[in-house]
C-alpha cells in the first residue's frame, strides 16, 4: 500500500524545492548533533510549528528507524493503531513502514493494533516526515495513532504497558531507534494563559514524568492534543534508560502572527 500525503499543500509546500527550502531555513545554522532517545515535536502548519520542529530536528542524529506517535483527529480508526507496513509518500519521495519493527510491537503489546483507517487523513504523523527526510535518505518508520481516552487511572496504566513494550522491542531491535511524540500544546487560548499553561505541561515532560502530564494536563485542562503519544514516549524512554530532558524551544502561534487573542503553542523536547 502506498500512503498518500493527506496534507501537502495545507500544512506544508507541495513543492519540494519550496518544501526544501522551508525545512532549510527551520532548520538554520549546522549544529552539535546529539544522540537522543526521544522527542517531542509539534505538528502544525509549518508556517506555524515550522520553527520550534527545526530546532528539535537540527539537533538529533539520525536514527535507522523512527517510531512516530501522533493523536488522532478524525476519529476514525483504533485506539492504539499501528500501519505495519507499506509506503508513505511526501513531495520528498517515498518511505517506508519498518515492517519486521511493526511485527515485533504487535506481538509484544496486543493493546496496539494493526489498523490502516486511523492514518488516511491524520496530520499529526505525516508532517514530521518531511523533517526526517531533510536529515538522512533510507530510514524507515513505524507509525502509531494514538485515539482520545479519558486521563484516568486504566488510560494511565494502558500508555505504560504499551511504553514498556516499545521499550522492550526497540533494546532488542538492530540499529538506533528513535521514538517521535507529535503534539501540539494549549489550544486557542490568550497568548498569556497559554505560556502559563504550556509552562506546567512542559515541566513535567522535562522531568521525564509521565504521570504529571497527564495529571496537569487534566487538571488544568490544557489542550494538549498528544498528550498520549507524549507520555507513552515519556514511558519508552524512562524504560529504556533516560535521565534528562532538554527544550529545544517553545513559542506560540501567537508569535509568527502577531495575533495574541487566540494562540496554539508549540513546544520541542529532546530525551536522553
Amino acid at each position: 500500500m502506498i500512503r498518500m500525503p493527506a496534507v501537502a499543500g495545507q500544512f506544508y509546500p507541495y513543492s519540494p524545492d519550496v518544501l526544501l527550502g522551508e525545512i532549510a531555513e527551520f532548520m538554520g545554522e549546522p549544529k552539535q548533533k546529539k544522540s537522543v532517545l526521544g522527542v517531542m515535536v509539534p505538528h502544525a502548519g509549518y508556517m506555524y510549528s515550522g520553527g520550534v520542529a527545526g530546532l528539535v530536528y537540527s539537533q538529533i542524529e539520525p536514527a535507522d528507524t523512527y517510531v512516530i506517535l501522533g493523536p488522532n483527529h478524525t476519529g476514525l480508526g483504533l485506539r492504539f493503531s499501528l500501519m505495519r507496513e507499506g509506503l508513505w509518500k511526501t513531495p520528498l519521495g517515498e518511505v517506508a513502514v519498518d515492517s519486521n519493527l511493526s511485527k515485533e510491537i504487535l506481538l509484544k503489546s496486543p493493546l496496539v493494533q494493526e489498523d490502516e483507517l486511523a492514518h488516511q487523513r491524520e496530520h499529526s504523523i505525516e508532517v514530521q516526515l518531511p523533517f526526517l527526510q531533510y536529515l538522512s535518505e533510507g530510514f524507515m518508520f513505524v507509525p502509531i495513532c494514538v485515539g482520545h481516552m479519558p486521563l484516568d487511572d486504566e488510560a494511565s496504566k494502558d500508555l505504560e504497558v504499551v511504553g514498556k513494550a516499545l521499550a522492550s522491542v526497540i533494546k532488542n531491535y538492530g540499529g538506533k531507534t528513535v521514538i517521535v511524540a507529535s503534539t501540539d500544546l494549549t489550544h486557542y487560548e490568550s497568548q498569556e494563559s497559554a505560556k502559563l499553561k504550556d509552562a506546567d505541561a512542559l515541566e513535567a515532560v522535562l522531568k521525564l514524568d509521565p504521570v504529571k502530564l497527564l495529571k496537569v494536563v487534566s487538571e488544568k485542562n490544557i489542550s494538549m492534543c498528544g498528550v498520549l503519544p507524549t507520555a507513552i514516549m515519556l514511558y519508552a524512554c524512562k524504560e529504556l534508560g533516560a535521565s534528562k530532558a532538554e527544550l529545544a524551544g517553545y513559542q506560540t502561534s501567537g508569535d509568527v502572527t502577531g495575533d495574541l487573542s487566540q494562540v496554539v503553542g508549540y513546544g520541542g523536547v529532546l530525551v536522553f
